[in-house]
């Protein structure tokens, strides 16, 4: 079993940016191929963005293509989400997930563990 903790998320003003922060633990979490996932309140969980098992290979949704950079140190066993210029329709809980291919994440949400999220709020 892996467990997956978010943290960093919080209130910030629009044109701002944030830092996302996934640890794992419990498993390999060099063998897995990690990603982000948001759910704004009243809509469905959408893709953000996915890793390969190491690192060179990545996905991300247009909506946040040249704005989120996804990154991961398989040393410390974490995964990142840089968020700049965030928008107030950025607005969700965020929660990280681990599968089996960066691209699976992408297409069809395919995962085998995810973590409870962290909230980040954008205000206009």
């Amino acid at each position: 079993q892996v467990q997956l903790v978010e943290s960093g998320g919080g209130l910030v003003q629009a044109g701002g940016s944030l830092r996302l922060s996934c640890a794992a633990s419990g498993g390999t979490f060099s063998s897995y191929a990690m990603g982000w996932f948001r759910q704004a309140p009243g809509k469905e969980r959408e893709f953000v963005a996915s890793i390969s098992t190491g690192g060179s290979v990545k996905y991300y949704a247009d909506s946040v293509k040249g704005r989120f950079t996804i990154s991961r140190d398989n040393a410390k066993n974490t995964v990142d989400l840089q968020m700049n210029s965030l928008q107030p329709e950025d607005t969700a809980i965020y929660s990280c997930a681990a599968g089996g291919s960066a691209r699976a994440l992408s297409t069809s949400g395919s995962m085998d563990y995810w973590g409870k999220g962290t909230l980040v709020t954008v205000s206009s």
